[in-house]
């Protein structure tokens, strides 16, 4: 195992505890480590290895790819963050082709003991356990998350991932969801034409549609004027683009996208009751400054007579390398005691 270095919330433990794997598997990369667990807590999380998706058949075949490399006999035990509902006899990963059967792969790769958790799930747990220091606020008040209290977790990737966290003095609770497949709303007329630009080519529109990397795309197709500008070879080109400001549309493209994650944002804690928000996924740490403009918080605040509630809402971000793994390793701690 890699040396391991602090972990969120969490020293390295002088008891030598349990060692895992841990997985975070999501539509583009599937990211393996190993990890430790002692006394409920995780003590460490070694150097993740990251596979591309596409270059793998399988879940199994990532996992043989993975364990080739370490060089010895994997531990008897494993814990994984999928990026799919977990529930059901067979699970399809939502953003990437893979299907498994959770009762047939522990035998499949080989493990005695496989802890399958939601990837967003997975992020919550990893909240729970982080330190102020561990959070860059984005908007709000500057309030630490609230013990006892419900927290949103919202967060963009290669999908858009939605979670809700429950706080107590003691302890948490997470609730997985789906949030991210809720019906795209839009607030204005630019937003009711990509709606109805979307419409011709969906059946149906969710939120993860437009808040998502591949979102990115829909949005500045939608712009006036992209169609005099040159395409893009694919999503990281166009993202590049934004984020450094060398193509102005593409910016615009990117400043919509950040309104259109503050709406939901704070669509999300209005359904949740929540009295904080976390920003996590792939994409947020890349545009932290733009979250940090005006726009996102007026969006998030934008909901009528409920928008001096949602201005006092306080907004952070996690700032964590690695969220998926170290939540999957919290998952399986929390489970052992």
């Amino acid at each position: 195992m890699t040396e391991a270095r602090e972990t969120i919330g969490q020293g390295i433990g002088q008891e030598i505890g349990q060692e895992i794997i841990v997985a975070d598997i999501g539509g583009t990369h599937a990211r393996f480590a190993l990890a430790t667990v002692a006394g409920g807590r995780v003590t460490a999380v070694g150097e993740a290895v990251t596979l591309h998706v596409a270059e793998y058949p399988s879940l199994a075949a990532a996992w043989r790819a993975f364990a080739a490399r370490l060089g010895r006999e994997p531990p008897p035990r494993a814990s994984f963050a999928v990026a799919c509902p977990v529930r059901g006899e067979v699970l399809k990963f939502t953003n990437n082709p893979w299907v498994f059967r959770p009762a047939a792969l522990p035998v499949e790769i080989g493990v005695e003991e496989l802890v399958l958790i939601n990837d967003f799930g997975a992020v919550a747990h990893t909240v729970a356990q982080a330190r102020q220091e561990d959070l860059i606020h984005i908007a709000g008040p500057r309030r630490p998350l609230p013990r006892p209290g419900a927290v949103s977790i919202v967060g963009p990737g290669t999908g858009l991932g939605i979670a809700l966290l429950l706080l107590d003095r003691d302890g948490h609770l997470v609730v997985e969801t789906e949030g991210g497949h809720i019906d795209f709303a839009p607030h204005d007329g630019f937003e009711d034409q990509l709606l109805h630009r979307l419409r011709q080519k969906y059946v149906r529109v969710s939120i993860e549609r437009v808040i998502s990397g591949p979102g990115l795309a829909q949005i500045h197709a939608a712009l006036p004027g992209v169609k005099k500008t040159p395409g893009y070879a694919g999503d990281p080109e166009l993202w590049e683009a934004a984020i450094s400001g060398a193509d102005p549309l593409a910016r615009a493209a990117l400043e919509r996208f950040c309104l259109l994650l503050g709406a939901v944002a704070g669509d999300v804690a209005l359904i949740h009751g929540a009295s904080a928000i976390v920003l996590a996924g792939g994409l947020s740490p890349r545009i932290t400054s733009f979250l940090r403009a005006p726009g996102f918080a007026q969006r998030l605040t934008a909901k009528g007579r409920y928008a001096e509630m949602m201005a006092d809402l306080p907004v952070w971000l996690i700032a964590h390398e690695q969220p998926g793994l170290f939540g999957a390793a919290a998952a399986f701690a929390a489970r052992k005691t």
